[in-house]
C-alpha cells in the first residue's frame, strides 16, 4: 500500500513538473510574439528569426496573420492582439488562444514593409519546407522551383539534407540547380546545375537552359546547348507520342458514333441520315437522368452515368424501331428516297429537342472518377478520354460478341452475306432488320451518353459525327466490325497529325480526298465482307 502511495505521489509531481515547463513554454512564446509589436523593423525581423528558430507550429498562421496587417500593439510595446470583426466596433483577441479582450487600449498596427515582407515570405517557405507534410513540403518546393530565388539557396541546402521523399527531392534538386546558374558558382557546381536541370526533360526544363545560354559563359555553353538539342529531339518523339494518343481518343469517339451505323448500313443497306440525332437523343437522356437523380436520389449522382447506359440503350432502340416499323421499311431496294426520309425523320427530331429542351446547349456534369488528368511519361491523359476509349472498346467487344456468339447475330451475318438466301432457310428478314436498326440506334444512343462528357450536349449534337460516322463505316468495309475499327482509329490520328499544318477543316478536307482516292482503288474498303451474294 505504501508503495503505490508513492508511486502516485512520483506521478503527480511528473505531472505538475510537465504542465510547469509547457506553461514556461507557452510563456516564452508568447514573449516572442509580443516581440513582433517593440522598436522598429530590425527588432521585428529578429523577431520573426525568433518565432521560426522556436518551431512552434502556429508560427506560419502567426507571420500570415502579421503579413495581412491584422496584428496590433500598444506603441510602447507590450501584449500582441488580433483583430477580429471590423462591422462596427473592432474587436481583439489573443492570437494564440483565441480568447476575446474586452480592454485592449490604444493599439497601433504592427506595419510590415516590403523587406520584411521578403523575411516573412522566406520564413513561411523555410516552415513549409521543412513540414512534416508531404503535400506541403512538395507545394513549397514548386514555389520555390518558380521563384529561384538566390536568397533560399541556404534553405535548399538544409532541406536536401534531410529530405527522404524522392519527388519532393527532385523538385529541390532541381530548385537550387537554378538557383546555382544565377549565383557565382564554380564552372563544375554550374555544369552539374546545367546535368540537373537536363535530366528532368521537359518544357521547363528546355526553357530554364534556352534563359541560360543567353548569360552563360563559353566554358558552359557547349555543355548547355548539347543539353538543349537533346531535349528538343526528346520533345519532338513525346509530341508524335502525344499526337498518336489524341488520334486515339478521336478514333474512340468516332468508333462509338460509327459503330451502330456499321450494322445498320451493312445489314440492311439503309443510309441513315437520322443515325446522328440517335446519338443527341442519347446524349439528352444523360441530361434527363442526372436532373432526375440530382432531384430524387442525390446520393446515387456519382453512378448518374452509369444508369444513363442501359436507359439511353433502351430508349434510342426503342426510338430506331418505331422508325424503322413506321417508315424504312417501306423504302427497302430505294437508297434514294431511303436518304430523304431518314434527313427529314432528323429534322423532326432536332426540333422536337428544341421544342422540349430549348435551343441552348444542357451541362451533363462530370463525375469525380472522369475529371482530372494524369502524366504519363511525356505524355498527358485526361480521365474523361481515357474512359471513352475503354468503353468504346467495351462497345466493340461486346457488338462482336453478340454477332459472333448468339443466334440474333447468326441471323444478322447471314442477311449481310445473302439475304435471299437466309429468307429461303427461314430466317425472318424483316424481323432481323427492325432488330438490326433497333441495335443500331440503341448503340449510337449510348455513343451520346459517352459524348455528353467531352462535347456541348446540343440539338446539333449528332450533325457534328454523321459525315464522319459514313467515312469510317466505307473506308472500314461496309458491315465489318474490325474494318469499322481501324477505319476509325486511323482516320482519328490521320485527323491529329493533318491537323497542326493544315488545320482542322482543311485537314477533315484532305482526309475527305484521301478516302476517294482509297475507294478508287479498293471499292468494298479495307475489309469486305466475303458471301455468296444471289445480288451481285
Amino acid at each position: 500500500m505504501y508503495r503505490a502511495i508513492q508511486i502516485i505521489l512520483i506521478a503527480l509531481c511528473l505531472s505538475i513538473s510537465g504542465f510547469a515547463s509547457g506553461l514556461r513554454a507557452q510563456e516564452n512564446f508568447h514573449a516572442l510574439v509580443d516581440a513582433l509589436g517593440t522598436g522598429g523593423f530590425p527588432e521585428r525581423e529578429a523577431a520573426i528569426k525568433a518565432l521560426v528558430a522556436s518551431g512552434d507550429p502556429k508560427v506560419s498562421q502567426i507571420l500570415q496573420q502579421l503579413s495581412d496587417g491584422l496584428l496590433f500593439a500598444p506603441k510602447t510595446g507590450g501584449r500582441v492582439l488580433l483583430l477580429g470583426g471590423t462591422d462596427g466596433a473592432p474587436t481583439y483577441s489573443d492570437p494564440l488562444t483565441g480568447e476575446v479582450v474586452s480592454d485592449a487600449g490604444a493599439l497601433t498596427k504592427i506595419r510590415v514593409n516590403n523587406a520584411l515582407r521578403g523575411v516573412i515570405s522566406a520564413a513561411t517557405s523555410h516552415l513549409t519546407l521543412l513540414s512534416p507534410d508531404r503535400a506541403a513540403r512538395l507545394t513549397a518546393a514548386q514555389g520555390i522551383l518558380k521563384e529561384a530565388d538566390p536568397a533560399n539557396l541556404d534553405l535548399l541546402n538544409s532541406a536536401l539534407a534531410q529530405e527522404k521523399d524522392v519527388e519532393v527531392r527532385k523538385i529541390i534538386e532541381a530548385a537550387r540547380a537554378v538557383i546555382l546558374l544565377k549565383t557565382d558558382a564554380s564552372v563544375e557546381d554550374k555544369k552539374a546545375a546545367i546535368d540537373t536541370i537536363a535530366a528532368r526533360g521537359n518544357r521547363d526544363a528546355l526553357t530554364i537552359l534556352t534563359t541560360a545560354m543567353q548569360t552563360a559563359s563559353d566554358d558552359l555553353k557547349p555543355a548547355i546547348q548539347s543539353d538543349i538539342n537533346s531535349i528538343n529531339r526528346s520533345l519532338a518523339l513525346w509530341d508524335v507520342a502525344q499526337n498518336v494518343s489524341y488520334g486515339i481518343s478521336l478514333g474512340s469517339v468516332l468508333l462509338l458514333a460509327a459503330i451502330g451505323l456499321a450494322i445498320t448500313f451493312g445489314v440492311m443497306g439503309v443510309i441513315n441520315m437520322a443515325h446522328g440525332e440517335m446519338v443527341m437523343l442519347g446524349a439528352y437522356t444523360t441530361f434527363v437522368v442526372q436532373e432526375a437523380i440530382v432531384a430524387w436520389a442525390p446520393e446515387f449522382q456519382t453512378y448518374s452515368l452509369a444508369i444513363a447506359v442501359p436507359v439511353a440503350f433502351a430508349f434510342t432502340a426503342l426510338v430506331g424501331l418505331v422508325i424503322e416499323r413506321l417508315v424504312i421499311r417501306f423504302l427497302y431496294g430505294r437508297p434514294l428516297e431511303t436518304l430523304l426520309a431518314t434527313w427529314g425523320i432528323s429534322l423532326i427530331l432536332q426540333q422536337a429537342i428544341r421544342s422540349i429542351f430549348g435551343p441552348t446547349n444542357r451541362e451533363v456534369r462530370n463525375p469525380s472518377w472522369m475529371s482530372g488528368s494524369f502524366d504519363l511519361g511525356g505524355l498527358t491523359f485526361t480521365w474523361n478520354r481515357t474512359w471513352i476509349i475503354l468503353f468504346a472498346l467495351a462497345v466493340f467487344a461486346a457488338l462482336l460478341f453478340i454477332l459472333k456468339r448468339t443466334p440474333m447475330g447468326l441471323q444478322m451475318r447471314a442477311v449481310t452475306q445473302n439475304r435471299r438466301m437466309a429468307s429461303s432457310m427461314g430466317i425472318r428478314t424483316p424481323w432481323v432488320d427492325a432488330a438490326t436498326f433497333a441495335l443500331g440506334s440503341g448503340i449510337a444512343g449510348i455513343a451520346g451518353v459517352a459524348l455528353s462528357q467531352i462535347d456541348n450536349v446540343s440539338p446539333n449534337l449528332g450533325q457534328g459525327y454523321i459525315i464522319d460516322s459514313f467515312m469510317v463505316v466505307v473506308f472500314g468495309g461496309v458491315g465489318n466490325l474490325w474494318g469499322t475499327l481501324v477505319g476509325a482509329f486511323s482516320l482519328g490520328i490521320l485527323n491529329k497529325f493533318l491537323e497542326p499544318y493544315a488545320g482542322a477543316v482543311l485537314g477533315k478536307i484532305l482526309v475527305l480526298v484521301l478516302i476517294i482516292l482509297f475507294i478508287q482503288k479498293r471499292p468494298r474498303g479495307l475489309f469486305a465482307l466475303k458471301g455468296r451474294s444471289v445480288e451481285a
